[in-house]
């Protein structure tokens, strides 16, 4: 549990441990862009009045988080139970947003995919 740790900080500390099966990896390099087009694909629809775009952008996050979460039953740890809604909403758009992209970036994403260890400094520990 993160107790008074800020989100970021403790979600990229536990990032590697929770994200080290190679189909989790390569479900999340495919699911996250789907889910950041469908948040900005229901925004669109949201700020247009458009209905079916506000629809298609919602079963985008939808299908991205069901192959998000099919890859997370890989791994040999399970993500940190959500503490309630709002918990939910942070831990996924921080994820989505900003860890998994920082994580891309950062080349922690190739390295464990390629079977190399975190880096020094990297992400370990525990989190979601």
């Amino acid at each position: 549990m993160r107790d008074d740790e800020p989100l970021l900080r403790w979600q990229w500390r536990g990032y590697a441990r929770n994200h080290q099966h190679p189909r989790n990896l390569l479900l999340h390099i495919v699911a996250v862009p789907m889910f950041m087009a469908g948040t900005v694909l229901g925004i669109y629809g949201l700020l247009r009045l458009s209905l079916p775009a506000v629809a298609l952008g919602l079963v985008c996050m939808g299908m991205s988080m069901a192959l998000q979460g099919r890859g997370h039953r890989l791994e040999a740890h399970a993500p940190e139970p959500f503490a309630g809604p709002a918990d939910i909403a942070g831990r996924i758009l921080a994820e989505q947003w900003i860890t998994f992209p920082r994580y891309v970036l950062s080349g922690q994403w190739w390295r464990v995919l390629a079977g190399q260890t975190a880096a020094p400094g990297g992400p370990t520990g525990q989190g979601g």
